[in-house]
Protein backbone atom coordinates (compact mmCIF):
# COMPACT_ATOMS: atom_id res chain seq x y z
CA UNK A 1 0.00 0.00 0.00
CA UNK A 2 1.37 3.56 -0.70
CA UNK A 3 0.83 6.70 1.41
CA UNK A 4 -1.75 8.65 0.82
CA UNK A 5 -1.19 12.20 -1.04
CA UNK A 6 -3.42 15.04 0.55
CA UNK A 7 -4.55 18.08 -1.59
CA UNK A 8 -4.56 21.12 0.23
CA UNK A 9 -5.85 24.16 -1.25
CA UNK A 10 -4.85 27.20 -0.02
CA UNK A 11 -0.88 27.71 0.73
CA UNK A 12 -1.12 30.33 4.11
CA UNK A 13 -0.02 29.03 7.95
CA UNK A 14 -2.68 26.74 8.50
CA UNK A 15 -1.56 24.47 5.71
CA UNK A 16 2.06 24.93 6.33
CA UNK A 17 0.96 23.87 10.03
CA UNK A 18 -0.98 20.74 8.41
CA UNK A 19 1.93 19.19 6.50
CA UNK A 20 4.29 19.35 9.15
CA UNK A 21 1.63 17.32 11.21
CA UNK A 22 1.30 14.92 8.42
CA UNK A 23 5.47 14.29 7.80
CA UNK A 24 5.75 12.03 10.87
CA UNK A 25 2.77 10.05 9.74
CA UNK A 26 4.85 9.63 5.92
CA UNK A 27 2.19 11.26 4.34
CA UNK A 28 2.70 13.15 1.06
CA UNK A 29 1.40 16.71 0.73
CA UNK A 30 0.38 18.65 -2.78
CA UNK A 31 -0.44 22.10 -3.01
CA UNK A 32 -2.63 24.70 -4.36
CA UNK A 33 -1.54 27.97 -3.62
CA UNK A 34 -1.60 31.71 -5.26
CA UNK A 35 1.82 32.38 -5.16
CA UNK A 36 4.85 30.11 -4.43
CA UNK A 37 5.87 32.76 -1.49
CA UNK A 38 3.14 31.84 0.49
CA UNK A 39 3.60 30.11 3.96
CA UNK A 40 3.29 26.69 3.13
CA UNK A 41 4.45 26.90 -0.57
CA UNK A 42 7.77 27.20 1.23
CA UNK A 43 7.94 23.72 2.69
CA UNK A 44 5.80 21.64 0.43
CA UNK A 45 7.55 19.59 -2.00
CA UNK A 46 4.73 19.57 -4.41
CA UNK A 47 3.22 23.32 -5.22
CA UNK A 48 0.75 23.62 -7.72
CA UNK A 49 0.12 27.47 -8.42
CA UNK A 50 -3.24 28.71 -9.68
CA UNK A 51 -6.58 30.43 -9.20
CA UNK A 52 -8.72 27.94 -6.92
CA UNK A 53 -11.93 29.69 -8.38
CA UNK A 54 -11.20 27.99 -11.38
CA UNK A 55 -12.54 24.71 -11.98
CA UNK A 56 -10.20 23.69 -14.54
CA UNK A 57 -7.61 24.24 -12.15
CA UNK A 58 -8.99 22.75 -9.55
CA UNK A 59 -9.45 19.88 -11.05
CA UNK A 60 -6.16 19.74 -12.97
CA UNK A 61 -4.75 20.17 -8.96
CA UNK A 62 -6.91 16.85 -7.29
CA UNK A 63 -5.87 14.42 -10.26
CA UNK A 64 -3.48 11.91 -8.27
CA UNK A 65 -4.86 13.48 -4.56
CA UNK A 66 -6.34 10.87 -2.49
CA UNK A 67 -8.18 13.48 -0.73
CA UNK A 68 -9.00 17.53 -0.62
CA UNK A 69 -9.03 19.58 2.15
CA UNK A 70 -8.35 23.54 3.05
CA UNK A 71 -6.64 26.16 4.85
CA UNK A 72 -9.73 28.13 4.09
CA UNK A 73 -13.12 28.16 3.18
CA UNK A 74 -13.55 30.12 0.39
CA UNK A 75 -13.50 27.65 -3.02
CA UNK A 76 -16.84 28.03 -4.68
CA UNK A 77 -19.14 25.13 -3.35
CA UNK A 78 -19.92 24.12 -6.85
CA UNK A 79 -17.03 23.22 -7.53
CA UNK A 80 -16.68 21.17 -4.48
CA UNK A 81 -19.57 19.38 -5.85
CA UNK A 82 -17.87 18.98 -9.16
CA UNK A 83 -14.96 17.29 -7.55
CA UNK A 84 -16.93 15.25 -5.89
CA UNK A 85 -18.70 14.35 -8.87
CA UNK A 86 -15.39 13.47 -10.67
CA UNK A 87 -15.31 10.68 -7.40
CA UNK A 88 -12.28 12.95 -5.56
CA UNK A 89 -13.21 13.28 -1.68
CA UNK A 90 -13.79 16.52 -0.10
CA UNK A 91 -13.22 16.93 3.59
CA UNK A 92 -14.98 18.88 4.82
CA UNK A 93 -17.45 18.29 1.91
CA UNK A 94 -20.11 21.34 0.25
CA UNK A 95 -22.98 20.83 2.04
CA UNK A 96 -20.61 21.21 5.05
CA UNK A 97 -18.45 23.87 4.09
CA UNK A 98 -21.28 26.27 2.90
CA UNK A 99 -22.06 26.28 6.29
CA UNK A 100 -19.15 28.18 6.78
CA UNK A 101 -18.96 30.24 3.98
CA UNK A 102 -21.88 31.76 4.31
CA UNK A 103 -23.08 33.71 7.13
CA UNK A 104 -26.93 33.19 6.47
CA UNK A 105 -26.69 30.06 5.33
CA UNK A 106 -25.19 28.83 8.77
CA UNK A 107 -27.58 30.96 11.24
CA UNK A 108 -30.76 29.59 9.20
CA UNK A 109 -28.94 25.60 9.94
CA UNK A 110 -28.19 26.67 13.55
CA UNK A 111 -32.01 27.66 14.04
CA UNK A 112 -32.97 24.69 12.79
CA UNK A 113 -31.25 22.33 15.19
CA UNK A 114 -31.91 24.28 18.10
CA UNK A 115 -28.18 25.85 18.90
CA UNK A 116 -28.20 28.89 20.68
CA UNK A 117 -27.42 31.75 18.69
CA UNK A 118 -27.91 35.90 18.91
CA UNK A 119 -30.80 37.23 17.22
CA UNK A 120 -30.54 37.96 13.84
CA UNK A 121 -31.81 38.26 9.93
CA UNK A 122 -30.99 39.07 6.88
CA UNK A 123 -31.47 42.74 6.18
CA UNK A 124 -32.00 44.63 2.50
CA UNK A 125 -30.62 48.37 3.42
CA UNK A 126 -29.97 50.75 6.14
CA UNK A 127 -34.10 50.88 7.25
CA UNK A 128 -34.21 47.49 7.07
CA UNK A 129 -31.21 47.32 9.48
CA UNK A 130 -32.81 49.99 11.18
CA UNK A 131 -35.94 47.83 11.97
CA UNK A 132 -34.19 45.08 12.97
CA UNK A 133 -32.37 47.04 15.49
CA UNK A 134 -35.66 48.57 17.19
CA UNK A 135 -36.69 44.76 17.10
CA UNK A 136 -33.69 43.79 19.21
CA UNK A 137 -34.16 46.93 21.64
CA UNK A 138 -32.14 49.70 19.45
CA UNK A 139 -28.56 50.40 18.50
CA UNK A 140 -25.95 49.42 18.52
CA UNK A 141 -26.28 46.42 16.84
CA UNK A 142 -23.68 44.00 14.08
CA UNK A 143 -23.52 44.08 10.18
CA UNK A 144 -22.04 41.24 8.62
CA UNK A 145 -21.14 40.68 5.19
CA UNK A 146 -22.29 36.84 4.66
CA UNK A 147 -19.52 35.66 2.28
CA UNK A 148 -15.37 36.56 2.29
CA UNK A 149 -15.32 38.65 6.17
CA UNK A 150 -12.45 37.37 7.85
CA UNK A 151 -10.10 38.07 11.30
CA UNK A 152 -12.81 41.43 11.99
CA UNK A 153 -13.34 42.28 8.00
CA UNK A 154 -16.70 42.24 6.42
CA UNK A 155 -18.17 43.40 10.76
CA UNK A 156 -19.53 46.40 11.30
CA UNK A 157 -20.39 47.59 15.04
CA UNK A 158 -23.31 50.13 13.77
CA UNK A 159 -24.92 52.36 16.22
CA UNK A 160 -27.24 54.45 14.12
CA UNK A 161 -29.23 53.95 10.37
CA UNK A 162 -26.94 56.63 9.10
CA UNK A 163 -23.76 54.49 10.13
CA UNK A 164 -25.03 51.49 8.22
CA UNK A 165 -24.19 52.20 4.49
CA UNK A 166 -20.80 50.55 4.39
CA UNK A 167 -21.59 46.62 4.67
CA UNK A 168 -24.40 47.08 1.66
CA UNK A 169 -21.84 48.60 -0.59
CA UNK A 170 -20.35 44.98 -1.01
CA UNK A 171 -23.37 43.89 -3.30
CA UNK A 172 -23.75 40.70 -1.26
CA UNK A 173 -26.26 39.55 1.68
CA UNK A 174 -26.47 41.27 5.11
CA UNK A 175 -26.67 39.56 8.37
CA UNK A 176 -27.86 41.32 11.13
CA UNK A 177 -27.02 40.69 14.50
CA UNK A 178 -27.82 41.78 17.95
CA UNK A 179 -24.88 43.17 20.00
CA UNK A 180 -24.16 40.98 22.76
CA UNK A 181 -23.77 41.42 26.14
CA UNK A 182 -21.14 38.94 26.68
CA UNK A 183 -18.29 38.21 29.59
CA UNK A 184 -15.73 36.68 27.55
CA UNK A 185 -15.46 34.78 24.21
CA UNK A 186 -14.87 30.82 24.01
CA UNK A 187 -14.23 28.10 21.46
CA UNK A 188 -14.84 24.55 21.52
CA UNK A 189 -12.94 23.06 18.71
CA UNK A 190 -13.62 19.09 17.86
CA UNK A 191 -12.70 17.31 15.15
CA UNK A 192 -14.27 14.80 13.22
CA UNK A 193 -14.12 11.82 11.01
CA UNK A 194 -16.00 10.61 8.04
CA UNK A 195 -17.09 7.35 10.05
CA UNK A 196 -18.51 9.42 13.02
CA UNK A 197 -15.51 9.28 15.69
CA UNK A 198 -14.81 12.89 17.10
CA UNK A 199 -12.80 14.04 20.05
CA UNK A 200 -13.06 17.35 21.70
CA UNK A 201 -10.24 19.69 23.00
CA UNK A 202 -11.01 21.60 26.41
CA UNK A 203 -13.10 24.95 25.81
CA UNK A 204 -10.65 27.86 25.33
CA UNK A 205 -10.70 31.54 26.12
CA UNK A 206 -9.89 33.83 22.96
CA UNK A 207 -9.02 37.43 23.53
CA UNK A 208 -9.29 39.66 20.56
CA UNK A 209 -7.36 42.87 19.62
CA UNK A 210 -9.34 44.76 17.02
CA UNK A 211 -10.99 41.62 15.54
CA UNK A 212 -8.21 40.13 15.58
CA UNK A 213 -7.09 36.82 17.68
CA UNK A 214 -4.53 37.93 20.07
CA UNK A 215 -4.55 35.10 23.31
CA UNK A 216 -6.19 32.15 23.73
CA UNK A 217 -5.66 30.19 27.27
CA UNK A 218 -6.21 26.93 27.76
CA UNK A 219 -8.43 25.89 29.24
CA UNK A 220 -10.78 28.70 29.73
CA UNK A 221 -9.85 30.11 33.24
CA UNK A 222 -12.69 29.67 35.75
CA UNK A 223 -15.26 28.48 33.19
CA UNK A 224 -18.15 26.53 34.77
CA UNK A 225 -17.68 22.38 34.38
CA UNK A 226 -21.44 22.47 33.48
CA UNK A 227 -21.07 25.10 31.09
CA UNK A 228 -17.58 23.83 29.12
CA UNK A 229 -19.59 20.17 28.83
CA UNK A 230 -22.05 22.62 27.15
CA UNK A 231 -19.89 24.12 24.67
CA UNK A 232 -18.06 20.64 23.81
CA UNK A 233 -20.94 18.78 23.54
CA UNK A 234 -22.89 21.61 21.53
CA UNK A 235 -19.67 21.46 19.09
CA UNK A 236 -20.16 18.06 18.75
CA UNK A 237 -23.44 17.91 17.77
CA UNK A 238 -22.77 20.87 15.25
CA UNK A 239 -20.57 18.78 13.58
CA UNK A 240 -22.71 15.87 13.72
CA UNK A 241 -25.76 17.77 12.40
CA UNK A 242 -23.77 19.61 9.27
CA UNK A 243 -21.98 16.42 8.70
CA UNK A 244 -18.51 17.89 9.35
CA UNK A 245 -14.61 16.16 8.72
CA UNK A 246 -11.82 17.57 10.02
CA UNK A 247 -11.30 20.10 12.17
CA UNK A 248 -14.53 22.51 13.60
CA UNK A 249 -14.17 25.93 15.70
CA UNK A 250 -17.27 26.88 17.00
CA UNK A 251 -16.07 30.64 18.18
CA UNK A 252 -18.83 31.38 21.26
CA UNK A 253 -20.21 34.08 23.64
CA UNK A 254 -20.25 33.75 27.38
CA UNK A 255 -22.98 35.98 28.48
CA UNK A 256 -23.47 37.75 31.36
CA UNK A 257 -26.28 35.27 32.38
CA UNK A 258 -24.12 32.10 32.33
CA UNK A 259 -25.32 31.35 28.46
CA UNK A 260 -23.14 30.62 25.68
CA UNK A 261 -23.98 31.72 21.97
CA UNK A 262 -22.60 30.81 18.75
CA UNK A 263 -20.95 33.48 17.38
CA UNK A 264 -18.67 32.12 14.34
CA UNK A 265 -17.95 28.33 12.43
CA UNK A 266 -14.66 27.50 10.95
CA UNK A 267 -14.62 24.14 9.10
CA UNK A 268 -10.36 23.86 9.42
CA UNK A 269 -7.39 24.06 11.88
CA UNK A 270 -8.14 27.33 13.69
CA UNK A 271 -6.33 29.77 15.67
CA UNK A 272 -7.94 29.07 18.97
CA UNK A 273 -6.47 25.58 18.76
CA UNK A 274 -3.09 26.38 18.04
CA UNK A 275 -1.99 25.85 21.57
CA UNK A 276 -2.14 21.94 21.22
CA UNK A 277 0.83 22.01 18.98
CA UNK A 278 2.70 21.66 22.32
CA UNK A 279 -0.25 21.88 24.79
CA UNK A 280 -2.07 18.54 23.99
CA UNK A 281 -1.39 15.12 23.35
CA UNK A 282 -2.54 15.40 19.43
CA UNK A 283 -2.71 18.57 17.67
CA UNK A 284 -5.50 20.30 15.80
CA UNK A 285 -3.42 19.86 12.80
CA UNK A 286 -2.89 15.92 13.42
CA UNK A 287 -6.18 15.42 13.76
CA UNK A 288 -7.18 16.88 10.98
CA UNK A 289 -4.91 14.79 9.40
CA UNK A 290 -6.34 11.94 10.80
CA UNK A 291 -10.02 12.69 10.10
CA UNK A 292 -9.75 13.46 6.15
CA UNK A 293 -8.16 10.12 5.99
CA UNK A 294 -10.21 8.51 8.25
CA UNK A 295 -7.73 7.95 10.66
CA UNK A 296 -8.15 6.97 14.51
CA UNK A 297 -8.11 10.20 16.04
CA UNK A 298 -5.75 10.98 18.52
CA UNK A 299 -6.13 11.86 21.86
CA UNK A 300 -6.86 15.66 22.40
CA UNK A 301 -6.53 15.79 26.34
CA UNK A 302 -3.82 19.05 27.60
CA UNK A 303 -0.49 18.16 28.53
CA UNK A 304 0.04 20.52 31.42
CA UNK A 305 -2.37 22.16 33.60
CA UNK A 306 -2.11 25.70 31.48
CA UNK A 307 -1.23 26.59 27.92
CA UNK A 308 -1.28 30.34 26.47
CA UNK A 309 -0.46 30.76 22.83
CA UNK A 310 0.45 34.37 22.01
CA UNK A 311 -0.14 35.94 18.11
CA UNK A 312 3.10 37.32 16.83
CA UNK A 313 1.95 40.35 14.86
CA UNK A 314 4.33 42.52 12.81
CA UNK A 315 5.69 45.93 13.72
CA UNK A 316 8.09 48.30 13.01
CA UNK A 317 10.82 45.71 13.84
CA UNK A 318 11.14 43.58 10.94
CA UNK A 319 14.16 41.21 11.96
CA UNK A 320 12.22 39.14 14.53
CA UNK A 321 14.90 36.42 13.98
CA UNK A 322 17.44 38.49 16.48
CA UNK A 323 14.92 38.45 19.02
CA UNK A 324 15.27 34.71 19.64
CA UNK A 325 18.18 35.09 21.22
CA UNK A 326 16.77 36.51 24.41
CA UNK A 327 13.37 34.90 24.02
CA UNK A 328 15.03 31.39 24.11
CA UNK A 329 17.42 32.15 26.49
CA UNK A 330 14.66 33.78 28.87
CA UNK A 331 12.35 30.69 29.09
CA UNK A 332 13.79 27.69 27.14
CA UNK A 333 10.52 25.64 27.21
CA UNK A 334 9.27 28.48 24.85
CA UNK A 335 8.07 27.00 21.58
CA UNK A 336 8.10 29.97 18.85
CA UNK A 337 6.26 29.01 15.60
CA UNK A 338 6.76 31.13 12.83
CA UNK A 339 4.71 31.31 8.92
CA UNK A 340 7.48 32.54 6.63
CA UNK A 341 5.86 35.44 6.46
CA UNK A 342 6.98 38.99 5.50
CA UNK A 343 7.07 41.18 8.43
CA UNK A 344 4.30 43.68 8.15
CA UNK A 345 2.80 45.97 10.56
CA UNK A 346 -0.64 44.11 12.12
CA UNK A 347 0.15 40.94 10.24
CA UNK A 348 0.23 37.82 11.47
CA UNK A 349 3.70 36.07 11.02
CA UNK A 350 3.80 33.88 14.01
CA UNK A 351 2.93 32.54 17.22
CA UNK A 352 4.17 31.16 20.50
CA UNK A 353 2.87 28.97 23.28
CA UNK A 354 4.05 28.17 26.30
CA UNK A 355 2.52 26.00 29.08
CA UNK A 356 3.21 25.12 32.98
CA UNK A 357 0.96 24.82 36.61
CA UNK A 358 0.85 28.79 37.13
CA UNK A 359 -1.39 30.77 35.10
CA UNK A 360 -0.20 33.94 35.47
CA UNK A 361 3.58 32.76 35.23
CA UNK A 362 1.96 30.79 31.91
CA UNK A 363 0.53 34.08 30.57
CA UNK A 364 3.37 36.43 30.89
CA UNK A 365 5.92 34.21 29.86
CA UNK A 366 3.67 34.04 26.42
CA UNK A 367 2.95 37.75 26.43
CA UNK A 368 7.03 39.19 26.86
CA UNK A 369 7.88 36.40 24.46
CA UNK A 370 5.02 38.11 21.36
CA UNK A 371 6.04 41.42 22.31
CA UNK A 372 9.35 41.30 22.70
CA UNK A 373 9.66 39.46 19.20
CA UNK A 374 7.67 42.43 17.62
CA UNK A 375 9.61 44.65 18.95
CA UNK A 376 7.34 46.35 21.74
CA UNK A 377 9.64 45.59 24.31
CA UNK A 378 13.37 45.13 24.32
CA UNK A 379 13.93 43.74 27.52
Amino acid sequence: MTFPVVGMVGGGQLARMTHEAGIPLGLKFKLLSDTPQDSAAQVVSEVVIGDYRDLDTLRAFARGCDVITFDHEHVPTEHLRALEADGIPVRPGPDALVHAQDKGVMRARLAEIGAPCPRNRIVSDPADAAAFAEEVGGFPVILKTVRGGYDGKGVWVVRSEADAADPFRAGVPVLAEEKVDFVRELAANIVRSPHGQAVAYPVVESIQVDGVCDTVIAPAPELDETLAGEAQQLALRIAAELDVVGHLAVELFETRDGRILVNELAMRPHNSGHWTQDGAITSQFANHVRAVLDLPLGDPRPRAPWTVMCNVLGGDYPDMYQGYLHCMARDPQLKIHMYGKDVKPGRKVGHVNTYGDDLADVRERARHAADYLRGTITE
